[in-house]
């Protein structure tokens, strides 16, 4: 058993330091009284590797565009730098919360849905392609997040049908809205599947989910 020079106490199991004032302990240590974590510490050590490698590549952008002054073609006035950070961080904000407990799958799934959503919109706007955004990639991303909110829904077992279906209007029929008031015309293809596939989805869930959304209801509600 090791024993500290200073605090004259025996610590069991196999530690480097007194747990009182940090000395190195002397004498043979024993065998650990609990096993050793490897996997939890294995998983630590490749978040901060990642980690590392996110924030290494946010610097050397920023030194090679800022210093260097080296540009996209065909954007010269643009710091790409800044968009390529702003898409690491929230890389780096969705992992975190991935494993933030008390945090269900919908919540998880609106938050990284909604920012990659407003990134795009940066990103496009910047790098001039605005409209492939709009009218192609955000119904075409909006429709596969109604369609995982359905499936979660069918899934779901803890009581949380109510927040998916939700959700999957909350994607659908605000953007929907907010792009036809701003247009005044008649509405893109893919935005019209995309509100159908919404319409459908959300009917289906009631038809067969629909007694877990009333009790799910009335035990939020407190009706």
């Amino acid at each position: 058993m090791k024993k500290c020079p200073y605090c004259k106490i025996e610590v069991g199991g196999d530690p480097v330091k007194c747990p009182l004032c940090q000395s190195r302990l002397m004498g043979e240590g024993e065998k650990l009284y609990f096993p050793e974590k490897n996997t939890l510490k294995f998983r630590s050590f490749l978040y901060k590797l990642q980690l590392f490698i996110v924030w290494a590549l946010i610097i050397a952008g920023l030194g090679l565009d800022f210093l260097q002054e080296i540009r996209f073609p065909g954007f010269p006035d643009l710091h790409w730098s800044l968009i390529f950070a702003m898409w690491f961080i929230a890389f780096e904000h969705g992992i975190m919360r991935q494993f933030k407990p008390g945090t269900g799958s919908a919540r998880k799934v609106t938050v990284m849905v909604f920012t990659i959503l407003i990134l795009l919109l940066i990103t496009s706007y910047y790098f001039d392609f605005l409209w492939l955004t709009r009218d192609w990639i955000l119904p075409i991303v909006i429709a596969a997040t109604i369609v995982a909110n359905f499936v979660l829904t069918m899934i779901d077992k803890q009581g949380n049908a109510m927040a998916y279906l939700l959700t999957g209007l909350f994607f659908s029929v605000i953007p929907f809205l907010v792009i036809y008031l701003r247009k005044k015309e008649a509405m893109p293809m893919t935005w019209n599947i995309c509100l159908l596939i919404s319409i459908i989805l959300f009917a289906g869930a009631i038809i067969f989910k629909g007694r877990s959304v009333a009790r799910e209801f009335q035990r939020r509600f407190h009706v």
